[in-house]
């Protein structure tokens, strides 16, 4: 399929072909979306969520009462959950929420993604992400003649200091290299910004995965 590239400045820049097999997916695959924002998302979690336990709530272990004749049940020490103060039974312990899920999926998930985005016409291609001086108002000014307001900006190996600097104060905005590509990130933007150089880098992504 071939799109049209602009400048930042919003004029023509000629046309670049992208690859029907990353860019033109007709079908897309909710489920395969949602299985890799669940994984990305289980990654992130810091899994730090503690309840004490019997054995680690600061409580006397002396046996408070008599074994018979209270007229009550047989208990040893108020650590025991079913007293207030005592530990939790079964609760929350620090563990690892992130559980596996083989690179093709996720390599097959961010071919949806970005189809996905093509196909809404919700995907520009700019010839490059370069300021001169880092002033928001710049970004500002090119953003608003490219009718951006909530944008991931995907650039090459490398983003722009002054860029990055300038738009990092824009709300709804974030600017990844290619490396960052990723399907949450593009999901929950409402628009994708690509570099020329980003494009070569994606196409060389997943030629090479093919490959090997």
């Amino acid at each position: 399929m071939k799109v049209e590239v602009k400048t930042l400045a919003a004029k023509d820049a000629g046309a670049l072909d992208l690859d029907d097999a990353v860019f033109g997916i007709g079908d897309v695959r909710a489920d395969l979306l949602q299985r890799v924002v669940k994984w990305q998302l289980a990654r992130r979690q810091a899994g730090t969520h503690k309840a004490l336990e019997r054995n680690e709530v600061s409580r006397t272990g002396k046996k408070y009462g008599k074994q018979k004749g209270s007229g009550g049940a047989r208990h040893g020490n108020r650590r025991a959950p079913i007293f207030v103060g005592g530990g939790k039974a079964h609760g929350p312990r620090v563990r690892s929420h992130a559980h596996d899920l083989p690179k093709k999926v996720r390599s097959l998930a961010l071919k949806h993604a970005l189809s996905s985005k093509a196909g809404s016409e919700s995907l520009i291609v700019v010839d490059e992400a370069v300021l001169k001086d880092a002033k928001t108002k710049s970004v500002k000014d090119a953003f608003a003649k490219l009718n951006l307001s909530n944008a991931l900006i995907i650039d090459g190996e490398a983003v722009n200091e002054n860029f990055a600097k300038a738009a990092r104060n824009i709300p709804h905005i974030d600017v990844l290299p290619a490396q960052g590509l990723n399907v949450y990130d593009v999901l929950r933007h409402d628009q994708l910004v690509l570099t020329k150089a980003a494009v070569e880098i994606i196409h060389e992504r997943f030629a090479a995965k093919e490959t090997a």
